[in-house]
């Protein structure tokens, strides 16, 4: 059985009961340099960013899913309530900055990219411009969502699923697949904190799987309580609150 090692962050927010895995057994290793949460997935070390981005630093690697590039023009066009039309930027500029941190030699982009089909068509011409200098010199890989099958009309690789071991990277989780890396429920999850309830998107993260937050604006989350992450993540399962101070709970459930 594949062995799931946290790193475990002391928080206000609270820490771990007596009887959570967190404190039953589960070997830490030295955190990395990155500002983050640190674990492994089937022996590869990995870190959830602030963010909602995931680094694999072994491979060089920066995950991210659920862009939805385009929700703001997508809601218009279908007249619903306008929102500011910066999403596009507001998401690339926090992608710009995490690789100007991490210095990722990949980039794998977990499905749901764009909002739809017309959203990628209609892109800007100064975004695309903008997304072609972060692939510059990059391998970067599109992996299909449900709203779109990967912004074709732009450069990587556009594939249903991205195996590399000992991890496979995926849009939607698998019941029952190990080393998995998937996105597509924006999940969030909310703590406690003198008496106010404060909620975040979050990763959830246990032996099997860990699930990526969306992280783009306007994206919205699904609270972890809903049954079917309830039914994905196994009992020892941590939610790891995005933020300043990536922060790891118990998963609510």
């Amino acid at each position: 059985m594949h062995k799931l090692r946290l790193h475990r962050q002391i928080s206000r927010a609270g820490a771990p009961s007596n009887d959570h895995p967190l404190r039953l057994g589960l070997q830490c290793f030295k955190p990395l340099t990155m500002n983050g949460y640190n674990f492994t997935l089937s022996g590869a070390r990995l870190v959830a960013l602030g963010s909602g981005a995931l680094w694999w630093p072994d491979e060089n690697l920066l995950v991210v899913s659920d862009l939805h590039l385009g929700k703001s023009e997508r809601i218009a066009r279908r007249g619903g309530t306008s929102l500011p039309p910066y999403d596009i930027r507001d998401t690339l500029n926090r992608l710009a900055a995490d690789l100007a941190l991490c210095h990722a030699r990949t980039v794998v982009c977990l499905g749901d990219s764009f909002d739809d089909l017309t959203a990628a068509q209609t892109l800007p011409q100064e975004e695309r411009h903008w997304i072609l200098r972060l692939q510059a010199g990059r391998r970067w890989v599109w992996i299909e969502g449900n709203h779109d099958p990967g912004p074709v009309e732009l450069g990587g690789a556009h594939l249903a699923e991205l195996p590399l071991p000992p991890l496979t990277f995926r849009h939607i989780a698998h019941d029952h697949a190990t080393g998995e890396v998937s996105g597509h429920y924006h999940p969030k999850a909310a703590v406690n904190l003198r008496g106010r309830a404060i909620t975040r998107s979050a990763f959830l993260i246990d032996t099997n799987r860990v699930i990526l937050p969306a992280y783009g604006t306007y994206t919205g989350g699904l609270h972890t309580q809903t049954p079917v992450l309830s039914a994905l993540m196994r009992p020892e399962a941590i939610a790891v609150l995005t933020g300043p101070v990536p922060t790891a709970i118990p998963m609510p459930r």
